[in-house]
């Protein structure tokens, strides 16, 4: 408690070094940086699962294509849950001697307990629930494409049927995805009408929403018992995989801003507590000689950095919390209405590991100086005694190497950020010590302001090269914030442009295809991508049937169970590069197959392995002749496997393809769809637009997290700089008395400052591109993503001269204060 009490006063008498509000201010970022994308980032994977709910109409449920026993249901109402009951099959309506395929949801009067059925009469819009009996609901292209609006009748199933309203938006993402237009009728009317029962291609659906430990205890239930044949769990976390792949990318993005702000902060409670321990050390000295023993010296100094620690953290977490809770206000219109409560947890955990980047970093300097020896009172050299070798900087290297691994969230981006900032401190230190080399020999026939300049980075080596590392390491997180991210955001944005496909179409059969792509001409269709479609099975993999072999991947046996898509092309896709192996050729010899990486990781494949393929009534056996890598973020038509065309043009197949149609098309695509009436015809534009919204609030989101970025930036080149400061005032101080002009020493400052800068700009700026390059092609897999080295070299040459404006305002008081005064203040 004594101990206690001496770091509390400790802190309060020292409270007026800059070092100590540097070292708390480092603290109060990196809590901050990190609370504010760990709260956003649980809030929005809660988010995520409540939105999926809505998504699918409940909470959770089980979709099976045969009635589902009445126990079930039972065990919900047991539970205390709400439930609904469905189906979903295709059907054809008739209206004004006009048919249309639709895609259609039959419902009871509780349909959707989660999430909102939107619906537009004569009265206007409004929020309902399942229709009552005699009713049933139209979407926009459905009404279009029978001539019909709402109060008119229409015959479904054999059964005539009011329209009640017009469908706008339901559950169960529908309007994300639809292959057909959609419908809503009544569940009773479809059992009635005899569409529900044997035979029929219906599959039905029981959902149930409540408290999640209601659900849970259901969901345990459930997956205890036997489910029918060909039943499945419907859960959120299925459903949101549709955005998974945007949310995962999303999610990279911001860890990475808020991990670099995080080192950024690091690096400066190095410097700060490097420099608050040289200036304890007189102090240190004095404690040993009146007999202080080693420990208790240490354990002062620990003292009063947790003293210093707990204030910052807690100051930290209550802003992440206050500024997580704005950004919500602005993030959480991804999740639509989705009420999600303020998780304090990963506040905390941030706080936590603030506190440990402050530890690991502030530790291995305040250990030394509990070593200072009590002679060091007499002999200044004593206390400025260098070690070759100390095992102690080891751990804010492991600190960082930790934070980068847990903070990361990918194996592949922890390696390539790891590797890059190693990079750029060996490469900065290795710049500033040719520096130095080249001072010692240029100084002497130099010009006197940079020969001054020059011979002060000389005569501080170890300095120099500190402050080289230091300022190198923060200009190049600050550049991978500033000019990297938004650049790779930008490579992210364009690969979605304005005219990607919004549209699919499948079963298209080879007579049709003139007709169908005159139509779109005439619809202004752009980016028409067509491949052809076999469905197939794999059953062999080197002569060995698929049921007999064992795959180390657990999703090999389910996809070796499905039917498998195949197609052909002469030409290499748009959206594929071949990885290994070569692209087949126009003839070859045997049958050749070109393969996904999934495909081959999945398999263990490689080049020159066989497959062997029922399509139809035949069997095809091709090489595998390459491996591609493909991009399924493009919405163009892509395959898992393409064979050749010389073997495999004459499998019976038909056509899919995916294109352009911009929007208010509405009723012109389902005149179309009238025209071929066999054609699935789907829309993708709501899902375009939520992956671009999510990109547009990312950008917005590494801005914020950028602010706090720039002032730990700032914190790093103002500690960098300072670091050398005591040294600097007494070297003025002599040359003052010497007889040096003070435009001399603002001139020699303006050198020394400007090299370093340079040294640390050019480096970063290097370190940046490589690292952003690297890190676009491996992590975010954005093809073809050059950093822009222009910003990149303009950014270092403003770096440099940043370094030299700071550095001459912080000896502007030493060049205004008279010689006397400063050798009494050193």
């Amino acid at each position: 408690m004594r101990l206690l009490r001496l770091a509390l006063r400790s802190l309060v008498r020292e409270w007026h070094l800059p070092e100590l509000r540097t070292l708390a201010a480092s603290l109060t970022l990196a809590v901050v940086a990190l609370g504010v994308v760990a709260t956003l980032a649980t809030r929005i994977e809660r988010g995520m699962l409540a939105n999926a709910a809505e998504l699918i109409g409940g909470d959770l449920g089980i979709g099976s294509p045969q009635h589902l026993p009445e126990t079930y249901a039972a065990q919900a109402r047991d539970e205390g849950l709400s439930i609904t009951q469905g189906a979903g099959f295709p059907s054809v309506a008739f209206a004004h001697e006009q048919s249309q395929l639709l895609d259609v949801q039959a419902a009871d009067a509780a349909y959707p307990l989660r999430g909102q059925l939107e619906l537009r009469a004569a009265r206007g819009d409004y929020i309902g629930h399942g229709p009552a009996p005699g009713e049933v609901y139209l979407d926009h292209r459905a009404l279009v494409a029978l001539s019909l609006k709402p109060g008119d009748s229409v015959q479904v199933g054999g059964r005539d049927l009011r329209i009640a309203a017009e469908l706008l938006r339901q559950p169960d993402g529908g309007e994300l995805f639809a292959l057909a237009p959609r419908a809503i009728m009544n569940l009773a009317d479809a059992e009635q009408a005899g569409l529900l029962g044997a035979g029929s291609r219906a599959r039905h659906r029981l959902l149930v929403a409540g408290e999640p430990s209601q659900v849970a205890r259901w969901r345990s239930w459930a997956q205890a018992q036997k489910l029918p044949q060909g039943a499945e769990l419907i859960t959120p976390e299925q459903t949101q995989e549709r955005m998974r792949s945007a949310f995962d990318r999303a999610s990279a993005f911001l860890r990475l801003t808020a991990l670099l702000s995080a080192l950024l902060a690091g690096v400066a409670i190095a410097l700060a507590a490097q420099r608050y321990a040289r200036r304890k050390t007189t102090e240190v000295a004095l404690l040993r000689a009146l007999g202080t023993p080693r420990r208790r010296v240490l354990g002062l100094l620990l003292g009063t950095l947790g003293a210093l620690a707990v204030p910052a953290s807690l100051l930290g977490v209550t802003l992440a919390l206050g500024i997580a809770q704005a950004a919500w206000s602005f993030a959480s219109t991804l999740f639509t209405s989705v009420p999600v409560e303020l998780p304090l947890g990963p506040a905390f955990a941030a706080a936590a590991m603030g506190v440990a980047v402050l530890a690991g970093f502030a530790l291995p300097p305040l250990a030394r100086l509990a070593e200072v020896p009590p002679v060091a009172v007499f002999r200044e050299s004593m206390a400025r005694r260098v070690r070759r070798f100390d095992a102690l900087y080891f751990i804010p290297v492991l600190v960082a190497l930790a934070l980068i691994w847990s903070q990361s969230g990918s194996a592949r981006m922890a390696g390539i950020l790891a590797a890059s900032l190693a990079g750029v401190a060996a490469v900065a230190a290795l710049l500033a010590a040719a520096l130095l080399w080249f001072a010692r020999r240029v100084a002497p026939g130099a010009h006197p302001a940079l020969r001054l300049g020059l011979a002060a980075l000389a005569r501080r080596r170890g300095m120099s090269l500190l402050q080289a590392t230091a300022l190198s390491l923060g200009l190049v997180a600050l550049l991978l914030l500033a000019i990297v991210a938004p650049a790779l955001l930008e490579g992210w944005r364009r690969e979605l442009p304005s005219d990607t496909p919004n549209w699919f179409v499948l079963n298209l059969q080879d007579d049709q295809r003139p007709g169908f792509e005159q139509a779109l001409g005439k619809l202004g269709a752009q980016q028409l991508n067509m491949l052809p479609l076999a469905v197939g099975k794999l059953t062999a993999i080197n002569g060995r049937p698929i049921d007999q072999l064992k795959f180390q991947d657990e999703r090999a046996k389910d996809w070796s169970d499905r039917q498998l898509r195949l197609s052909w092309t002469d030409e290499l896709p748009p959206s594929n590069r071949v990885v290994a192996g070569a692209w087949n050729g126009p003839s070859p010899a045997v049958a050749e197959v070109s393969v996904d990486t999934m495909w081959r990781d999945m398999f263990g494949l490689k080049i020159g392995d066989t497959m062997s393929f029922n399509v139809g009534e035949g069997t095809v056996q091709a090489r595998v002749a390459s491996v591609r890598q493909v991009d399924w973020s493009s919405f163009r038509v892509n395959f898992f496997l393409l064979l050749d065309p010389a073997h495999a043009k004459e499998l019976p197949h038909t056509w899919i393809a995916s294109f352009y149609v911009p929007r208010g098309n509405t009723e012109a695509m389902a005149r179309l769809s009238r025209d071929f009436g066999n054609l699935s015809l789907i829309d993708v534009d709501a899902l375009l637009d939520r992956v671009r919204d999510i990109v547009d609030r990312v950008s917005h989101a590494v801005r914020w997290v950028l602010a706090f970025s720039l002032l730990a930036g700032a914190l790093v080149l103002a500690a960098a700089l300072a670091a050398s400061a005591a040294e600097r005032r007494h070297e003025a101080a002599l040359l003052r008395t010497l007889g040096a002009r003070r435009g001399q020493l603002r001139a020699a400052a303006a050198c020394e400052f400007a090299l370093l800068g340079l040294v640390a700009g050019l480096t970063a700026a290097f370190g940046a591109a490589g690292a952003g390059w690297w890190m676009g092609r491996a992590v975010f897999r954005i093809e073809g993503f050059v950093p822009p080295l222009g910003p990149l070299l303009l950014a270092a040459l403003a770096a440099a001269i940043a370094v030299m404006l700071l550095g001459l305002a912080g000896t502007r008081k030493v060049t205004r204060t008279s010689p006397m005064q400063l050798l009494r203040e050193s």
